[in-house]
């Protein structure tokens, strides 16, 4: 069983969008962390989120940066605000209820992040991952979502932060 989830909250440089993969450690998901963090590309490495030192995130989380890493300010809202909203953004997830009781220990999670190379304000970023990772999770486990008729709307208004089209 894998879930899967995506989330994007904020505007401008300090906007985040996760793309969030969870479910049983006895399902597919095992092997794809297992995977992932040991296949770090150039730029891309892959590390479990924590709430602050010797406490992770639960369920154990992935984080895999999907722009590149720049050395500066860059690094530093990776992995700092970014990959600590995540953890916060999962956390709760699983002390609110959104995920249920078992996510706890038998689970894992992987969050493809997205922060942008000109992100400037740590609190807003810490903010819009620590959301944008919750409703991920939230949907991951919509069943359902998006509707059919959320997807007709969607498709009449195609667009994203980086390109929307002059004409559907």
């Amino acid at each position: 069983m894998l879930f899967i989830g995506e989330g994007f909250e904020g505007s401008g440089p300090n906007a985040a969008h996760i793309n969030l993969y969870l479910g049983p450690k006895s399902g597919p998901i095992a092997g794809a962390l297992a995977t992932a963090a040991a296949s770090p590309g150039p730029g891309h490495l892959p590390f479990q989120t924590i709430l602050k030192p010797n406490l992770p995130a639960k369920p154990v989380t992935l984080f895999i940066a999907k722009a590149v890493l720049q050395p500066g300010r860059h690094e530093t809202m990776t992995w700092g605000p970014a990959q600590a909203g995540v953890a916060a953004g999962i956390t709760r997830a699983l002390l609110d209820g959104v995920l249920p009781p078992e996510a706890e220990d038998d689970w894992l999670a992987i969050a493809a992040v997205w922060v942008n190379p000109e992100a400037s304000d740590a609190e807003e970023v810490y903010r819009n991952n620590r959301e944008a990772t919750f409703i991920a999770a939230g949907r991951a486990l919509q069943k359902g979502w998006p509707s059919r008729d959320e997807l007709r709307a969607g498709l009449a208004s195609v667009g994203n932060p980086f390109f929307t089209p002059k004409a559907a």
